[in-house]
């Protein structure tokens, strides 16, 4: 690409090495989560919400699990000012929930951000202002001590409205652009406000650095949020948060490294909803705990629902191919993969082991609400015939032989390729029925008799067009005796009857369903399926359907 040389690497490694980090494999307890869809995530809506929409997207922030609500910055609009106050007067907060406000550091707006605060329970006060290079030189022309003394009288005058507004508050100080900034002069910035808020065990300080924009790999910034969590004072004291965008497409590692690193808490969004590309997605990180056996303190075992309320309010789309909330992310349409897949779920069926572990799969879908009928294995021309098999075993009962599994998977395919779409699972059922169920041409079965002393005979009622006629045969069982006479009846030669019977435990009514298939001189198997509510009259049923095949070709 032309201009690469425009472009240079605009973060600071820390001074000393902060790789212990590294050393840790897993995360092994779930942070405090803080949601910043309302404030964050809603500012950066083409039409953000109003009112109404805001108090139903905060109720399911509530309902999934959140405990810390970053509800907007009060100062900002009279609709932000309007909701929090709304909030708070109607007593819409749960006891155990806590909400964020957010403000600059700018005396007016820290006022009017208490004013909106009065009579709330809980709340944290998330002060912020901007310190990287880029923000200093470009934005306000002030020197590093200029902009510590920003950050200083905003924390002074947090302390002072606090005191003197009805309420309980909690502080939080974020370095914005603290990716930008030199690690050393974010240290000494973010230590200044700890040195005028003082936290204790019993009134602890969020200390928030933001990759406000994401500016280098996931491992540098674990490296910074390690070196920062090992040199602030009041460590004991503190609550390290992070708040990664996604700029670079690594919002989640970050996070997930960011945690190894040190941070306790993560600010972000459903589905990664925010400026941009976003901030990190709390939906992601939370299942990737869960994946792992952690409980991420959240619940999302309906991930539908949550979509369609998140789609409904922000008109916003999930992706497809989102992290486990998109459409496609648990759809096999590989043969390959869909026959692993089915394999994988009988074996779980018949071993029940303790621990998931099915292929391709990386959680159970039912656990967040999908569906396996709809969501795992869905048919086009490039699926397999054990993807084909399972959703006709899945969804209708039927678990055909392997070789009539085989044969049916090329003719769906091929139906497939021909229409270039996907197929439904009706539209296989119906497949299925037309083309193997109980078919009736050119030769209709209609009923038999059956004797039997040392061999089985049988006189079989037939219909061929608009004919009816008995014919006969013997054999060594019933289905051997009705097939010899059907063979001697209609002139043709097949070896090899290839049998499977079983229940069909889908539907209203007990049914059997048999399958057949006939080997012909030439090598070829017709497959044939009889359904019936008597076992014998399925199998009969299946036999004539595999013979109408063989007739057809």
């Amino acid at each position: 690409m032309k201009n690469v040389e425009k472009y240079a690497r605009g973060y600071f490694m820390p001074p000393e090495t902060s790789l212990s980090w590294t050393q840790k494999e897993y995360i092994t307890e779930a942070p405090i989560w803080c949601s910043v869809d309302l404030r964050d995530g809603n500012q950066a809506l083409i039409v953000p919400m109003n009112l109404e929409e805001k108090l139903e997207y905060f109720k399911l922030l509530v309902e999934i699990g959140f405990k810390e609500i970053e509800v907007g910055f009060p100062a900002a609009s009279e609709t932000e000012f309007t909701f929090l106050r709304t909030l708070i007067e109607q007593d819409l907060i749960p006891d155990d929930v806590t909400i964020q406000v957010l403000t600059q550091s700018r005396e007016h707006i820290i006022r009017k951000t208490f004013e909106s605060l009065k009579g709330a329970k809980k709340a944290v006060v998330h002060l912020y202002n901007s310190t990287s290079v880029a923000q200093r030189e470009q934005v306000f022309r002030k020197s590093k001590q200029e902009i510590i003394d920003i950050a200083v009288s905003g924390a002074k005058l947090l302390k002072e409205c606090a005191a003197e507004t009805e309420g309980n508050f909690q502080f939080q100080y974020s370095p914005e652009s603290f990716t930008g900034t030199e690690i050393e002069f974010a240290l000494d910035i973010c230590n200044s406000v700890l040195d005028v808020w003082q936290p204790t065990a019993e009134n602890p300080v969020i200390i928030n650095l933001p990759a406000t924009v994401s500016m280098s790999m996931p491992h540098v910034y674990a490296s910074q949020i390690e070196y920062m969590s090992e040199n602030l004072s009041f460590r004991e004291h503190v609550i390290l948060s992070v708040h990664p965008h996604n700029d670079r497409g690594t919002g989640v590692a970050d996070a997930e490294l960011g945690m190894l690193a040190g941070a306790q808490r993560v600010e972000g969004t459903l589905f990664g909803n925010g400026e941009r590309t976003g901030n990190v997605d709390i939906v992601t990180l939370a299942l990737n705990m869960y994946s792992h056996g952690v409980d991420p303190k959240l619940n999302f075992e309906n991930i539908p629902a949550i979509i369609s309320v998140y789609e409904r309010l922000t008109k916003m789309k999930v992706s497809e191919r989102h992290p486990y909330g998109g459409e496609l992310v648990f759809t096999a349409f590989s043969g390959s993969h869909q026959d692993a897949i089915a394999k994988g779920m009988k074996w779980r069926e018949e071993q029940e082991p303790r621990h998931w572990s099915v292929p391709y799969l990386l959680i159970d879908p039912k656990d967040i609400g999908r569906e396996y009928e709809g969501d795992i294995i869905r048919i086009n021309s490039q699926s397999g015939k054990g993807g084909i098999g399972y959703v006709l075993q899945l969804k209708y009962g039927l678990d055909l032989p392997a070789k009539m599994r085989e044969n049916f998977g090329y003719f769906v395919k091929n139906v497939s390729d021909q229409q270039q779409k996907e197929l439904m699972p009706d539209e296989i059922y119906d497949i299925f029925v037309k083309e193997y169920v109980n078919i009736t041409s050119p030769v209709e079965f209609i009923k038999y008799r059956m004797t039997d002393n040392e061999d089985f005979h049988t006189t079989v009622t037939i219909r061929t067009g608009n004919e009816v006629k008995e014919i006969e045969g013997t054999g060594n069982g019933r289905l051997d005796a009705i097939s010899n006479a059907l063979q001697t009846e209609l002139g043709m030669n097949y070896t090899d009857l290839i049998y499977k019977e079983h229940a069909l435990e889908t539907g209203s009514k007990s049914q059997a369903v048999s399958y057949i298939g006939i080997t012909a001189a030439d090598g070829s198997v017709y497959w044939g399926c009889g359904i019936d509510v008597d076992i014998m009259t399925s199998s009969v049923k299946a036999l004539f359907s595999a013979v109408n095949q063989f007739s057809r070709k």
